[in-house]
């Protein structure tokens, strides 16, 4: 390995050596592109791809031997210059191009259309509104979670996330023209954690949020190019002389400034502003870059053809023609270890390895210059093994902290080894065919999921298993996109389709019975293969998911109603069967939906019954379609009748008893009810006819036989009553009951007599003395109580009050010995002197 560098030979100092930077070539290219700059080009963060599409504002030479783009087509490379996409573009003129964070290339146009193209070519298609439309997208900004379009009418558009929700208004920044330059600082990065938009104006720059616009108060404007960091924290801005202006983001600190005037091999204007980390700006010429560091100092980089460069949250990275470098501050780490003449524990432990792999005895004496140091210092050659690029170069730094490490009783060797596993990784994702040079720093940042969801979009299936294995990470996600892609595919040979779903189904469940997936869906990759259209296979993988809440949805929206149906009530779950009726009740025509229900014999009893539990509370009239559908006289009776109970109109309540009564007499075992209801009927109909002859002043409709005849006596309508009692055949003692308590209530006292005498009570007349005692007439009940039985007279006296009559009662009957329980309770001196004259007399 003599050929590898020193990691110090691509080092350049900085601020009189205070700090360095490193750049250093990730790969060498060969693709096609001759000039970058003849096309317009956006890069992803993170090592990702470049989108390239002709800048048609530009004229191309021919017979140069560049890419065969026309200005209607997109081609995305990886990093490492691999051809990954080439797609054509008919949706008009595109204003912005830009990516998400998972990768997905994001074209907007003049209309405010945008589509998220993934890498495998599909989209999904958005608009920003009518609005949007009408007015017309004159420029945009792109972030990795949303965007920021700026209207012909110079309003500001916020869409936040992917999915399509309306965008909303920031503040009227009040511009009379498009801004000199702007840019767009995401919410992430912001305290308020809203969406916060520069926009160069005059000398001055608005800062634009979803509350306000407000005037930072500046006088070097107007600036070509406004570049925030990668952490929000400082902005650079150039001005139109050509002054490289680094500041805060809230403009009250000057950090740096460069006049590019002054840059020695500059032709024409600056064509990129971008940051190199959070420490340094990179500004770019035709074949020249400028690195500007915090005090004004800078390095110079010379490429023989223009270039492109993409901020890295701790670099940049600068694309050519030819390759594709990294520029970074060397790392504290690497810093201590390599630096010439550096003492630092962790380089006195390189050095002691160095020696003892020459088997130099200086080892043990460097490893016991810095043992209170050591433990440190084995966590610098870690971290530093990190920040290498070069394998070999890794493996030696990891080698001296495992030489130190040896040297410590107590250590936990877990970042030690996490690193080990992180370099292989990193390692296998640079490599040129796979084309993703990330970094240690953006692999933490991004986190390990992030990765492999990377892997994923470029069908690189079987790395991203090995890597999920090797990281001891859930194959989940790896198997579900292989899954989803392998049906994507299409036919696997020359065999019938049902056997080709056949063999893709059994392929998939072994696959993922073998490797693990608990948590894999079936249902979200059953779903996949319905959205290409293989139905058969959608079902075939549906029964292998174990949760029917998963089955059932995908189940509804193939179609597949009955199978649905029956997967929700085997599941037991009654929210999940409520959830398919009501859908299927939507969307299914009445008579189609119970068929599906009737024909579902058995299985969908349960169904059926909680159909007819949810109508019944919530809808009657398809209950009522239900019972009729399914010939149920005796359901469809009851409903009528209890849905007649509830009205009151008299003649849809009329309406909905002849209803019951009809569906009754159809019913040969329901001939009682029948009739019942029939003088139900009948009854209604007569008291609507009362109703009339009393102009509607006495309320009839709706009462009982019972009620109705005392309400006809009450209205000294007797004939009324004597026609309901004759027609209704009411029993004799119901009828004197109700005359009695009509009576009573009228105190119709003279009347009630003259009815006790009318004719020998079927009641008796006890029923008189009590019913007037407990309305409280005692004095009238008196009347009574002769007609009543002698046993019981006595007692019914005293009930009423009357002590003397009690006596003479006892006298008359000749019962001593109940005139002297009468005067043992009698509490009234005047009538216990009575019932003593009474007593006296009978001896």
């Amino acid at each position: 390995m003599s050929d590898v560098p020193h990691p110090t030979s691509s080092w350049e100092p900085i601020q009189e050596g205070r700090a360095f930077y490193k750049k250093y070539e990730l790969y060498s290219l060969h693709w096609k592109v001759a000039d970058l700059s003849e096309y317009i080009v956006s890069g992803a963060r993170y090592g990702g791809p470049l989108a390239m599409m002709r800048d048609t504002s530009k004229l191309v030479a021919l017979g140069r031997s560049t890419t065969a783009l026309t200005k209607s087509q997109v081609q995305i490379y990886s990093s490492s210059g691999e051809g990954l996409l080439l797609f054509s573009w008919d949706q008009g003129k595109i204003i912005r191009m830009g990516w998400t964070f998972d990768e997905r290339l994001v074209l907007l146009n003049e209309e405010g259309v945008y589509r998220l193209y993934d890498l495998q070519g599909e989209y999904q298609q958005f608009s920003l509104g009518p609005d949007a439309a009408e007015a017309g997208i004159i420029d945009a900004k792109i972030h990795e979670n949303g965007l920021v379009a700026l209207t012909s009418d110079l309003r500001l558009l916020h869409m936040k996330g992917w999915d399509g929700g309306k965008p909303l208004e920031l503040a009227n920044p009040g511009l009379s023209e498009p801004p000199h330059s702007w840019c767009v600082i995401p919410p992430d990065l912001t305290i308020s954690q809203h969406v916060e938009v520069l926009l160069s104006t005059a000398e001055t720059v608005f800062s634009v949020d979803t509350l306000e616009s407000q005037d930072q108060r500046l006088s070097r404007g107007p600036f070509t190019f406004l570049s925030p960091s990668p952490n929000g924290k400082s902005l650079a801005l150039l001005t139109f002389a050509g002054v490289l202006w680094v500041v805060s983001a809230d403009f009250q600190t000057s950090l740096a400034e460069f006049d590019t005037k002054e840059v020695i091999g500059a032709e024409g204007s600056v064509k990129q502003v971008e940051w190199c980390g959070n420490d340094a700006v990179l500004a770019s010429w035709d074949g020249l870059s400028v690195l500007v560091g915090p005090y004004g100092d800078s390095l110079r980089y010379y490429y023989p053809t223009p270039t492109f460069a993409v901020t890295e949250p701790d670099g940049v990275r600068i694309h050519s023609s030819q390759t594709v470098d990294l520029l970074q501050k060397v790392p504290s780490s690497s810093l201590a270890i390599f630096r010439p003449g550096s003492s630092s524990p962790a380089a006195t432990l390189f050095d002691a390895w160095e020696h003892y792999t020459r088997r130099s005895p200086k080892c043990e004496e460097s490893i016991r210059s810095i043992r209170p140091d050591l433990a440190s210092a084995v966590d610098e050659c870690i971290d530093a093994a990190g920040r290498e690029w070069e394998p070999y170069w890794q493996k030696r730094l990891l080698n001296a902290a495992k030489y130190g490490r040896a040297y410590l009783d107590l250590y936990n060797p877990t970042d030690f080894v996490n690193m080990g596993q992180t370099l292989k990784v990193l390692n296998a994702v640079r490599f040129y065919e796979i084309g993703i040079p990330i970094t240690y720093t953006q692999y933490i940042q991004a986190s390990p999921s992030h990765l492999i969801s990377r892997l994923l979009s470029r069908s690189l299936h079987l790395l991203a298993l090995r890597v999920s294995v090797f990281l001891a990470l859930k194959p989940d996600p790896v198997l579900r996109h292989w899954a989803s892609a392998k049906i994507a595919k299409g036919k696997i040979g020359d065999v019938s389709p049902e056997d080709e779903d056949d063999e893709i189904c059994k392929a998939i469940v072994d696959k993922f019975q073998k490797l693990g997936g608990e948590e894999v869906s079936y249902a979200e990759v059953a779903r996949r293969a319905w959205e290409v259209g293989r139905s058969a296979l959608a079902i075939k993988l549906l029964d292998h998911e174990s949760q029917a809440a998963q089955q059932v949805p995908l189940l509804l929206a193939m179609k597949e109603d009955n199978m649905a149906l029956e997967k929700a009530v085997d599941s037991g779950d009654t929210d999940l069967v409520y959830h398919v009726l009501l859908h299927l009740y939507k969307r299914m025509p009445l008579g189609a939906f119970f068929k599906l229900i009737e024909e579902g014999g058995t299985k969908l009893i349960p169904a059926s019954k909680l159909l007819q539990v949810y109508a019944r509370e919530q809808d009657r009239d398809l209950l009522r379609d239900f019972y009729y559908s399914d010939d149920r006289r005796l359901e469809s009776a009851v409903l009528a009748f209890e849905e007649s109970s509830r009205m009151t109109d008299p003649g849809a309540r009329i309406t909905g008893v002849t209803a019951a009564q009809k569906f009754f007499s159809e019913d040969k075992e329901r001939a009682f009810e029948a009739k019942m209801v029939d003088e139900q009927n009948k009854l209604l109909v007569f008291q609507q006819q009362l109703e009339k002859e009393t102009d509607g002043q006495i309320k009839f409709f709706g009462l009982s036989v019972n009620e109705t005849i005392k309400v006809c006596l009450l209205n000294g309508m007797a004939k009324r009553a004597e026609k309901i009692r004759a027609d209704f055949k009411v029993p004799d003692k119901r009828f004197w009951y109700t005359k009695l308590h009509a009576l009573t209530q009228m105190r119709d006292f003279e009347g009630l007599d003259a009815f006790a005498k009318s004719r020998r009570s079927p009641i008796g007349y006890e029923a008189f003395v009590r019913h007037l005692i407990e309305k409280g007439h005692q004095k009238e009940a008196v009347n009574f109580v002769a007609r009543c039985d002698s046993k019981k007279r006595v007692d019914l006296y005293v009930e009423c009050g009357d002590w003397r009559m009690a006596g003479r009662e006892c006298k008359e009957r000749g019962d001593r010995a109940k005139l002297e329980q009468l005067r043992a309770t009698c509490t009234n001196t005047l009538m216990l002197r009575e019932l003593d004259q009474i007593a006296a007399s009978m001896n």
